[in-house]
């Protein structure tokens, strides 16, 4: 009975569920947009500067103080491959120093890589500009941000001064060729630092073979915990003072996981406020529903039926037209995130620019996952059957007599 009430008026409730079903796909696509872009972000980030997981010194983190070493990196590399999970990893090495050219001088960060592991752990190789990659045998020579170059006031084969402290106290002097110029799309990056091979850092720094951090690259971001609890578990084998530790890439950099979970906060309040809008479409229906059929309600009530019957009636109405709409739009939604999903959305030039701070492509995939397929739906379900249950209780309210006396 409740389902043949709805198609009394075929037209109120077609446009209700419309309305419904557009709120369902817009959020379920808008979520899915919203993890795609997330997602970007910290592979962009991943990627580039941190991994999926560090391994190093306690402490080492907060402080970046030079002796805070991995004192063992081929223990770790052995632990490493014992895991399940990890897809490739690689040692770094970093100390502060001034860099100077002829013209001008800047502080920077000083990164030691193994060029052929970097290459699998980073997309370093891939975002040279100008010039080349690394080769393991280099000697002096080093890969230079764009900005930083610009800076700088060098370009290809020109020479870099670079004075800081080695880890046993020492001076550490080194002049370097630019073999490179690579641009990520990360201002900050570009700007602050140069890598050269990781022999050539060691010697110059007083390493003695030690690392500061070992890079991890997971197979996905799902199981990165997964790896990180297995790689703290057996860290403790390894001999380091201070001891080893593993941090994610989230602990790496908290600042992008709060920007995350603040738009993500900020993207579901915009979402409940679209949720009440098309709330009201379904009060205006039942409201005027129960105004339409005032009196015939009085006589179902007049014939023995109770308030509760109604109140029952009225809510199944609800839930058909809800589920009906919600059923459409999320079909909808899945559809055309898939297709975006496949074929990605692309940015303009103007929001490019901009969107390559943050680490964003050119090109954005939403992703479908278990957040947009629940979120979305589940709002507008619990908003709108919360709606339905003013004029649904409102029945309870109507008199038999003044029910039947209505023209």
């Amino acid at each position: 009975m409740g389902w043949r009430n709805i198609w009394r008026n075929p037209r109120r409730s077609v446009l209700t569920m419309t309305a419904i079903a557009f709120a369902v796909a817009l959020l379920v696509f808008m979520l899915s947009f919203q993890m795609g872009t997330y997602h970007a972000m910290i592979e962009n980030a991943v990627t580039i500067r941190t991994g999926h997981i560090q391994v190093q010194a306690t402490g080492y983190h907060k402080d970046h103080k030079m002796w805070q070493v991995v004192e063992h990196p081929d223990q770790v590399s052995r632990l490493l491959d014992s895991i399940p999970g990890v897809k490739a990893y690689a040692p770094r090495a970093n100390g502060f120093a001034l860099l100077s050219s002829d013209q001008r001088t800047y502080g920077g960060m000083v990164v030691g890589i193994d060029p052929e592991a970097e290459a699998r752990v980073s997309t370093l190789k891939s975002i040279i500009r100008e010039g080349e990659y690394l080769s393991p045998d280099d000697g002096p020579q080093a890969l230079v941000g764009r900005l930083l170059a610009k800076n700088l006031k060098i370009g290809l084969g020109d020479e870099i001064v670079m004075l800081g402290n080695g880890r046993d106290g020492s001076i550490a002097a080194m002049i370097y060729t630019v073999k490179g110029i690579y641009s990520s799309g990360q201002d900050e990056f570009d700007r602050s630092s140069i890598q050269v091979p990781l022999k050539n850092f060691q010697d110059t720094f007083a390493m003695r073979g030690a690392v500061h951090r070992m890079v991890v690259v997971a197979d996905s971001l799902d199981v990165v915990p997964d790896v990180e609890q297995a790689l703290t578990a057996k860290l403790g084998s390894v001999q380091n003072d201070p001891p080893l530790t593993a941090l994610t890439w989230d602990e790496l950099m908290p600042g992008l996981q709060e920007s995350i979970s603040l738009d993500f906060i900020s993207g579901v309040i915009m979402y409940i406020m679209l949720s009440v809008v098309v709330a009201f479409s379904i009060l205006n229906t039942f409201l005027m529903a129960v105004f339409e059929r005032t009196r015939e309600f009085g006589v179902l009530m007049a014939l023995g039926t109770r308030p509760g019957k109604l109140t029952k009636l009225l809510l199944m109405e609800s839930t058909f037209l809800t589920l009906a709409g919600v059923a459409a739009g999320f079909a909808l939604g899945v559809g055309v995130t898939i297709f975006f999903e496949h074929y990605g959305i692309p940015l303009g030039e103007s929001v490019q620019q901009m969107a390559q701070q943050y680490g964003i492509p050119e090109r954005l995939y939403p992703r479908l996952s278990l957040i947009p397929l629940t979120v979305g739906p589940g709002i507008v379900l619990v908003i709108t059957f919360v709606t339905a249950l003013f004029p649904a209780f409102k029945v309870r309210s109507i008199k038999p007599v003044d029910a039947l006396a209505t023209v």
